[in-house]
């Protein structure tokens, strides 16, 4: 009689673990990885716009390119940008609890594109856009400062790269 008795404590013992183990995976799924929702770069009011395009920069180590800082009113964001690879890096240089954030502005296709960088003072995100070439671009920096508001300041033009 005592052998079934452990027989069922046994299994039921081994149908709880399995319980727990699919609430946990459950968990994990609703709770720590991202939905869509998170995933995309609505952190502007224009985001949604077909004219713009908004991303959150991939953490890197240094950037590279063509290089200039805002000033302190403007959250010292750093911002380079690499004219053969259409790719824009940005560095937070201030830990004020703002996001910093580049743009470029392009006079062909796609106006206004924004990278922004949410990792933190002093580090470098970048992010890859894909731009057409021909026409005036302009580039600036500075720090999103709500979903309607964003603070920046034109640091220079270029054409034809």
């Amino acid at each position: 009689m005592s052998t079934i008795i452990d027989r069922l404590r046994r299994k039921r013992n081994q149908t709880l673990a399995r319980i727990a183990v699919l609430l946990g995976a459950a968990t994990v799924a609703v709770f720590a990885l991202p939905s869509a929702a998170m995933a995309e770069a609505n952190f502007y009011e224009d985001c949604p716009l077909d004219s713009v395009i908004c991303t959150f920069g991939a953490r890197v180590g240094l950037p590279q390119g063509v290089c200039e800082t805002a000033s302190g009113g403007y959250g010292s964001t750093q911002v380079c940008i690499d004219y053969a690879s259409d790719t824009v890096y940005v560095k937070d240089g201030r830990a004020d609890g703002y996001g910093a954030v580049a743009h470029v502005w392009s006079e062909n296709g796609v106006k206004y594109r924004y990278c922004a960088n949410n990792q933190g003072s002093g580090t470098w995100v970048k992010c890859d856009f894909d731009w057409t070439e021909a026409g005036l671009h302009a580039v600036g920096a500075g720090y999103i400062v709500n979903w309607n508001n964003i603070l920046s300041y034109g640091l220079w033009n270029w054409s034809g790269n």
